[in-house]
């Protein structure tokens, strides 16, 4: 990851009402939200909340699906993982130590069972 590519999903993330859609689509994964349960989620008008998703479109870390008549969006959680990758690329100097417990937080609340695992 480059860090103008760094800076522009940090940029979309450094608004509250973005960066809360963001959270609430993390935590909908893998359905996602259509556009107006998001804005309702938030009491947000539905075109402001248009522009903040469009805002995390273009940074990369929502994608939008259409399901017929609907958008579904979602969480890049490949994005990410590239960006939590970036920030912690250098970690440590060596000391492994020092980053253990930073990468225990990381350790999602959910791990895939072991059949989702190996598919």
């Amino acid at each position: 990851m480059q860090n103008e590519n760094a800076i522009l999903a940090f940029a979309a993330l450094a608004q509250d009402t973005r960066l809360e859609a963001f959270r609430i689509l993390v935590r909908h994964e893998p359905g996602g939200l259509p556009a107006g349960e998001i804005a309702r989620q938030l009491a947000v008008p539905h075109n402001t909340m248009s522009s903040h998703l469009g805002i995390l479109t273009r940074a990369g870390l929502i994608k939008p699906v259409r399901h017929s008549r609907s958008i579904i969006y979602r969480a890049n959680l490949d994005q990410m993982r590239v960006i939590a990758g970036f920030l912690l690329k250098d970690c440590c100097g060596g000391a492994p130590e020092v980053c253990a417990p930073m990468i225990a937080d990381l350790t999602p609340c959910c791990a895939p069972s072991e059949d989702e695992a190996h598919v």
